[in-house]
């Protein structure tokens, strides 16, 4: 075989081995998009969920707080006021 088409088969091989890591890739980021798509939040309950305070730890100051009055990982209206055992302080 020439240098030149030694040179086709080796840019043909790196174009499949790239295109199959770029196909894995793309899979791989769409099953983790599906999986937190599909995570449900827990109950108030479950969460120890409490309307007030614990010290100065309230939600309003956590990292799972979204404003107005939700929460990313507990159910229902969260009040920034309150607490629960899954508190995490923004830095």
């Amino acid at each position: 075989m020439t240098e030149r088409g030694n040179d086709r088969q080796r840019m043909s091989r790196r174009a499949a081995l790239t295109g199959t890591a770029l196909a894995l890739g793309a899979a791989a980021t769409a099953a983790l998009v599906g999986q937190a798509a599909a995570q449900e939040k827990i109950s108030q309950a479950l969460a120890s969920y409490q309307a007030a305070p614990q010290g100065d730890d309230h939600c309003g100051v956590c990292n799972n707080f979204q404003p107005p009055n939700a929460c990313k990982f507990v159910q229902g209206e969260i009040t920034p006021k309150g607490w629960c055992q899954l508190f995490s302080r923004k830095a």
